[in-house]
């Protein structure tokens, strides 16, 4: 209810002490997202329920925000889903963006101990609404999720909860690239693949993870794993693996270069009754991935040998750098699936 709100919590966990957190910070609404600064790690930004941003500096010794949003500068009206840092911008300020059920997806940007934020897109659902005394409302789309493209930089996709993917350009406000009537229920996660530019993945409450080449309308793999998905992501070391979770409490982890059509593994992570699994994460160094759940625990996984098989290089091949091998290892599989459409 978005007129109750509640406390949340930011802990951070190192994986040598599992049972205590190493940072705590406490905020009067929930907690809906947050995301690490790349080039400045000690920046940690902060989606919350109440539709306000913030910042959290590592190396003070404070547990309150250094930045937040308010009402005069731009916070969302609805809760936070997703936020995202991107690259320092050209005056070496550092900026983020965040994405909203009220439709906004907002560019915040650090500059001079100031948080100043600009609407990069506003989502609007097709027609108006007739408002009293016969007023044309133009209804907001809402977004669920984002992710920016990693080569190309100003190229990002939305997922929104009507089942929407927009490919969008952070140069055009009022328009959108491309849109992809990609699932029938809330786009839960998308995520461009690390290896190869064109393939990003997408999941649903629909019960479905599809896997797109973003210049073509139709998704090239389809897996219905008859159950809710919560959350899908790419592995950091190859570009054919990917897990995701489903609410019944189960994680699958997929390698498609050793079987297209079923996972490799799934397992029961989380057993007792009434509690969903919802977000699924790849240590990006180790062969760990963490599962949380509705009831705010993290189960920490560690993949067995044949779950993160590494590509083996074949003699007399020249040696390809490893980027270079998981591309061309997509690309084949992609290959066959594309075949039959330009035939036709």
């Amino acid at each position: 209810d978005f007129m109750k709100q509640g406390h949340g919590m930011v802990l951070l966990y190192s994986l040598k002490n599992p049972s205590f957190p190493e940072y705590v910070f406490s905020s009067n609404s929930g907690v809906m997202c947050l995301d690490f600064n790349s080039e400045h790690p000690h920046l940690m930004a902060v989606g919350f329920y109440d539709g306000n941003v913030a910042i959290y500096n590592l190396k003070k010794a404070t547990s309150q925000p250094i930045h937040k949003s308010n009402a005069e500068s731009g916070k969302h009206t609805e809760p936070v889903w997703q936020v995202k840092w991107q690259k320092d911008d050209m005056d070496n300020n550092s900026n983020f963006f965040s994405i909203s059920s009220d439709g906004r997806i907002v560019s915040w940007t650090l500059v001079k101990n100031e948080l100043v934020h600009v609407d990069i897109i506003k989502l609007s659902v097709e027609g108006t609404m007739q408002g009293p005394e016969g007023l044309q409302l133009q209804t907001l789309g809402c977004g669920t999720s984002f992710d920016f493209h990693k080569k190309i930089d100003y190229l990002f996709l939305v997922g929104t909860e009507e089942g929407k993917i927009y490919k969008c350009s952070k140069n055009y406000s009022n328009q959108f690239l491309d849109v992809f009537e990609a699932h029938h229920m809330a786009v839960d996660t998308i995520s461009w693949n690390p290896y190869h530019l064109k393939v990003f993945i997408s999941c649903s409450s629909d019960w479905t993870v599809k896997i797109w080449d973003h210049t073509i309308k139709t998704p090239m793999f389809i897996y219905d794993l008859s159950c809710a998905v919560g959350d899908v992501a790419w592995s950091p070391y190859s570009s054919t693996v990917f897990a995701a979770v489903t609410i019944d409490g189960k994680a699958h982890v997929f390698d498609l270069n050793i079987n297209k059509h079923e996972p490799l593994c799934t397992q029961l992570v989380v057993t007792r009754k009434k509690n969903k699994t919802t977000h699924i994460q790849f240590n990006p160094v180790y062969p760990i991935i963490i599962v949380g759940d509705e009831r705010g625990l993290i189960t920490s996984l560690k993949l067995s040998p044949n779950l993160r098989k590494m590509p083996k290089e074949k003699k007399g091949q020249e040696v390809k750098k490893g980027p270079e091998v998981e591309m061309a290892k997509l690309e084949k599989l992609l290959s066959l699936v594309r075949e039959p459409e330009s035939k036709a």
